[in-house]
């Protein structure tokens, strides 16, 4: 499979910051069906990659294909609006709105002025993000008043609003109990799979998570890569992954024998 045929590829990146080096030649595809878990230790470089994905950084090196085209070094706006959306660890809404208010945001770019109706009912269509996303009861709180699970969903939200093709997720689960990171769980596999969810419709996403949870995240992906000093050390089927002493290694610093 080329860069021309494949749906996503990342195809030798590389990244330096003032002589270090946080991600190194970096090779690897995501199929159109996929949920890729992306894992290593602390600074790996995992969050790293997912900013060149979503053009917050520049490569020094490499580039960056999605459905055959080149995206490297595209402006975020640029990316979002070729069907690449991600969330992250740290939630960033505006905190004095109503939540519905933050979702509406996302309702109007231009990616997602393109696909559908509802372009008229931008309200119906944020409330459908929201109820899809398990909060639908909240539309009119303040963000400022969410719990950080709530924050969570409401990321998922701002982000399934964009209609992406590619949704990529940074610690999705980090500091949910263990109810909320099963409702979380449960919609992130409904996204994947796709449908209609009101005036919200979509073909599925693939998705990249990048996630420390790892007993969590092994029951929603199909496969996981594997970062350790800004390289992939693995990369295949999680059960076998897991067992591999390269990557048991990077995780306690141990060689295994």
């Amino acid at each position: 499979m080329t860069a021309k045929d494949s749906f996503f590829e990342v195809k030798n990146l590389t990244k330096n910051f003032n002589g270090v080096t946080a991600v190194n030649d970096v090779s690897f595809k995501v199929g159109r069906d996929e949920i890729v878990g992306l894992i290593g230790p602390n600074g790996a470089g995992k969050t790293t990659m997912v900013r060149l994905i979503l053009g917050i950084l520049k490569p020094t090196s490499g580039r960056i294909y999605f459905h055959g085209k080149n995206i490297t070094g595209k402006k975020t706006w640029s990316v979002v609006e070729q069907g690449i959306t991600g969330t992250f660890q740290n939630t960033r809404p505006f905190a004095k709105l109503p939540i519905i208010a933050n979702v509406v945001v996302s309702c109007l770019g231009p990616r997602a002025k393109k696909r559908g109706e509802w372009v008229k009912r931008v309200e119906a269509k944020a409330m459908d993000a929201l109820e899809f996303a398990g909060i639908s009861d909240l539309a009119l709180e303040p963000a400022s008043q969410l719990s950080h699970g709530d924050l969570k969903r409401l990321e998922i939200a701002r982000a399934i609003a964009t209609e992406p093709e590619l949704l990529i997720l940074d610690e999705p689960f980090g500091g949910l109990n263990p109810t909320e990171t099963e409702l979380l769980g449960k919609s992130i596999k409904r996204l994947h799979k796709g449908g209609r969810f009101g005036r919200l419709h979509s073909e599925g996403a693939a998705m990249i998570i990048i996630e420390h949870k790892l007993s969590e995240l092994m029951k929603i992906v199909n496969r996981v890569i594997v970062f350790n000093f800004g390289e992939v050390i693995a990369d295949g089927d999680p059960e076998e992954i897991i067992k591999k002493p390269e990557v048991i290694e990077a995780y306690t610093g141990k060689e295994v024998i």
